[in-house]
């Protein structure tokens, strides 16, 4: 591949620091090793809320991942073949994460009704010991992510992944609990349904808004009335025309647009104006072709 004679880089994300960095690779070590103790330990106690928890906890895994790998990659220029770099292997790897984890949560529904009509039987102590040390690993992870989690949006995300997990460690400790002191072992399935709802509405959330920025959609927080308004209203703007808003990446909100200015001296003070604007709704690469007339319907 060619590299461009001039460097492009995430330079409307802003990067995350070392110290982010540190804090996310230390969550995602502590996040693994949790998520295999649960699968290992799920599988021995025949705990099927232990077993969906650890398959909720690879959400966190894989965002952890994700937020570090694509940081890495996006430090790479562009090229002639890639203007944009790798930015959007960020959506191709969260689509195809949030397919896989809609499978994993129609897989523990399955698992859940089989259990419903032939409940196994179930170790509760070891159950409560993994879930208990899942819900330790969760709340240092949320400690180690707090001080920060306002100033950066990977590690915002990464905050709200290990806030979920913590909720499904607390279920699989309750049902250890009921089936400790009841013996009422459909209690486990019964809660492991409820970690898969919350698995699957995460994962539709991400494929959703994954395929939308594939599709180059409008970004669901902005309006195109008010982007199409603000423009219109900048002194010595005719009209505006062939506007278009789209998401290239996370927090990176692109928009082209045509905009009628009679007076050519007028160029410069409008696109400021414009790009002024627009950067108060979020908007920060802005793309406008000046006309005298409008050429293009």
């Amino acid at each position: 591949m060619t590299t461009l004679p001039f460097e492009v880089q995430c330079t409307h994300r802003a990067p995350l620091r070392a110290e982010s960095r540190r804090r996310l690779r230390l969550v995602l070590g502590i996040s693994a090793a949790v998520m295999v103790a649960e699968a290992v330990g799920g599988y021995a106690a025949g705990s099927l809320a232990l077993l969906a928890d650890a398959g909720h906890m690879l959400t966190d895994v894989a965002a952890l991942g994700l937020a570090l790998v694509v940081a890495h990659l996006c430090e790479r220029p562009a090229t002639a073949e890639r203007s944009y770099g790798l930015q959007r292997l960020e959506i191709l790897a969260a689509l195809v994460n949030g397919a896989a984890l809609i499978v994993i949560a129609v897989g523990i529904g399955i698992e859940a009704w089989h259990r419903f009509r032939a409940p196994p039987a179930i170790h509760a102590g070891l159950l409560l010991g993994v879930a208990s040390l899942g819900l330790v690993a969760n709340v240092v992870s949320a400690r180690i992510l707090h001080s920060e989690h306002d100033h950066s949006l990977n590690q915002r995300g990464a905050y709200l992944h290990v806030l979920s997990d913590t909720l499904g460690s607390l279920g699989a400790i309750f049902a250890g609990v009921v089936v400790l002191l009841t013996g009422w072992t459909p209690a486990d399935p019964l809660v492991s349904v409820g970690i898969s709802l919350l698995i699957l509405h995460g994962a539709w959330r991400l494929v959703k808004e994954s395929t939308d920025v594939l599709l180059e959609a409008t970004p669901a927080h902005i309006s195109m009335r008010e982007v199409h308004d603000r423009m219109a209203s900048v002194p010595g703007v005719a009209s505006v025309h062939d506007l278009h808003v789209w998401t290239v990446t996370s927090g990176v909100v692109a928009m082209s647009g045509h905009l009628v200015v009679r007076n050519p001296q007028d160029n410069q003070r409008v696109l400021e104006a414009v790009q002024e604007r627009l950067g108060h709704l979020g908007i920060d690469h802005v793309t406008v072709q000046m006309e005298r007339d409008q050429i293009c319907e």
